[in-house]
């Protein structure tokens, strides 16, 4: 009989004590906001997308190491590697989803993008695509979850062509415009932009796919030589683009005559070919650094938290992942404004939080952002945010800032984005939001 009180009295005290652990987890639980990370370390594009994976991650433990977290709210996070691959991007969304009520997801690929939008609005889990994804989402009326902040593809093609119209005196009639592309839904992004000024400007485009991972472009710069193109768009990533470039040396075409997109000019894009692509430009949306590097660097870096290496901090890649973590972050803040400050917030307050964005000059400031980004304001409607990007040419060993910021023309891609938002809704059978959803 004692023996069985005893078993008894210890169930008791293991039961009370289990109950403590789950409590005091909850409650840890309760004050840490969960980031999902999506990036990829493996595959064929990991060259390009550790840095970007290193900036992300270095930004959210700069916000706890320097800032105590969100409003005295941790962050954690943990990376599920999709090697760039959408099955593998789905199954890490699904891994990954359970975790927080409600997460921000930013996927760093188009494909994956693609697959995700038909998921998050049931899971309520908002989407950032800073730079990527489906152009017409920037419609928030129709694109409720998703947000492609800082320039869609379609954003990108605008400011090139506006840059080169600038070069040609104002006259691109005539003119031969090639895009080699990567041939998936990333590459195939910029193409209605591109139609829609062809028909404009009276210049011929000519449309160049390339296999991924695109190593082997032979072909596509023999139909280059034979056709002879005022210029070159590159829509690469990865070893494409410096594949491209050294196809380019090798079949004599001009390197000054070549505008890459934002995910074709970096420096991992350039440094094998080093002083052979001199003279390529592509686009770059983000500024050289400033105070918040400065502070990853003493806050992370010189405790020996850092990501990756330390030289890394400030390169092109690295600096568009930070920058997107950095626009997570403030939907978050932002979502805590209307919802509490210090609360952990779930995905349907995040996604209001990010489309009453309001990353002014003074606020980027504060943050020691405001040499790394442009301001960003967002709407219910308008998930894109800002619109605006520069060149910069690559002169043999480093990359320098060539323009001035150029704002695409939203008189010809607003058309375009209702039009493919319209024809998504119509597909999907969504209506429009209502004013009172746009105040939920």
């Amino acid at each position: 009989m004692k023996l069985r009180q005893l078993v008894l009295a210890a169930s008791v005290v293991a039961a009370a004590a289990s109950s403590a652990l789950v409590s005091t987890a909850a409650y840890a639980q309760a004050k840490e906001q969960f980031f999902p990370v999506l990036p990829y370390r493996t595959g064929a594009y990991a060259p390009n997308g550790v840095p970007w994976a290193n900036g992300y991650a270095d930004y959210l433990k700069l916000i706890n190491a320097r800032d105590g977290g969100i409003n005295g709210v941790k962050i954690t996070f943990e990376e599920c590697d999709t090697a760039y691959a959408t099955d593998r991007g789905v199954e890490c969304y699904e891994r990954l989803k359970g975790k927080a009520q409600g997460g921000i997801f930013q996927p760093l690929s188009t494909g994956i993008t693609f697959a995700l939008t038909e998921k998050a609005p049931a899971d309520k889990n908002p989407l950032i695509t800073g730079g990527y994804g489906r152009s017409e989402s920037s419609d928030g009326g129709v694109f409720k979850w998703n947000f492609p902040l800082m320039g869609t593809y379609w954003s990108g093609a605008d400011i090139i062509m506006q840059h080169l119209t600038k070069k040609e005196n104002g006259n691109l009639k005539g003119k031969k415009i090639a895009l080699v592309y990567h041939d998936s839904p990333y590459g195939k992004e910029p193409i209605p932009l591109l139609q829609e000024r062809a028909k404009m400007q009276g210049y011929d485009l000519q449309l160049l796919p390339v296999t991924a991972p695109g190593v082997e472009q032979k072909a596509t710069w023999l139909q280059i030589r034979q056709s002879r193109p005022d210029y070159v768009l590159l829509w690469g990533w990865g070893v494409m683009n410096s594949a491209a470039l050294k196809e380019a040396v090798a079949t004599g075409y001009p390197r000054d005559k070549m505008y890459g997109v934002w995910w074709s000019a970096a420096e991992p894009d350039v440094k094998d070919v080093g002083e052979a692509a001199k003279g390529y430009s592509g686009l770059v949306a983000t500024g050289p650094g400033g105070k918040v590097l400065e502070d990853i660097k003493k806050h992370v870096h010189d405790k020996k938290q850092g990501t990756g290496p330390a030289d890394e901090v400030g390169t092109t890649l690295y600096n568009r992942g930070l920058v997107s973590a950095a626009l997570a972050v403030e939907g978050v803040r932002a979502a805590q404004e209307r919802f509490g400050k210090g609360k952990v917030v779930n995905g349907d307050q995040i996604r209001w939080g990010l489309e009453n964005l309001n990353m002014d000059d003074k606020a980027l400031k504060k943050l020691g952002l405001d040499t790394v980004m442009k301001p960003l304001s967002t709407s219910c409607l308008d998930h894109e945010g800002s619109r605006t990007a520069r060149l910069h040419t690559w002169d043999g060993k480093k990359w320098n800032y060539s323009s001035d910021w150029i704002e695409a023309d939203t008189s010809i891609i607003k058309p375009l984005v209702k039009q493919f938002a319209d024809k998504y809704a119509a597909e999907k059978k969504l209506t429009r939001r209502t004013p009172a959803d746009c105040q939920s």
